[in-house]
């Protein structure tokens, strides 16, 4: 089992569930920004995560089923951070690997995965920090 999927596994640190709607993809954002912020990540880091998160909640919430969550889970560590974001669908799709938001969710997270588990459709992401985890 790979790094991304044990932290995603375990029970998250901070849980956030909100409508599957476009709407409110600036509360996951900024949410984002604050525990990020508190794990010491440099400023270009939460900026690469606010915008990953963006990615992230533009690829799921076109496959969201009517009335689903968009429910995000925050897994901490000091210099490690990874972020689930993930609606219920009766279809899952296979993710475009090709799509803009992927080529742009690979470029900022450190690692990028999407999973579909059961009728949860999820795209998993982590955000390593050299500065806040060496402490400089």
């Amino acid at each position: 089992m790979n790094a991304l999927s044990t932290h995603a596994t375990g029970h998250a640190d901070v849980e956030l569930r909100l409508p599957a709607d476009s709407a409110f993809v600036s509360v996951l954002r900024t949410t984002t920004a604050g525990l990020a912020a508190r794990l010491d990540f440099t400023i270009d880091d939460i900026e690469d995560l606010r915008i990953a998160v963006g990615e992230a909640c533009a690829m799921v919430l076109p496959e969201a089923d009517p009335e689903s969550d968009l429910t995000c889970r925050f897994f901490m560590r000091p210099g490690d951070l990874t972020i689930s974001v993930s609606v219920t669908s009766s279809n899952p799709p296979e993710p475009d690997f090709d799509s803009f938001a992927w080529t742009v969710l690979n470029t900022l997270a450190s690692s990028a995965e999407a999973v579909t588990e059961g009728s949860e459709f999820s795209v998993r992401l982590v955000m390593h920090s050299e500065h806040s985890a060496t402490g400089n």
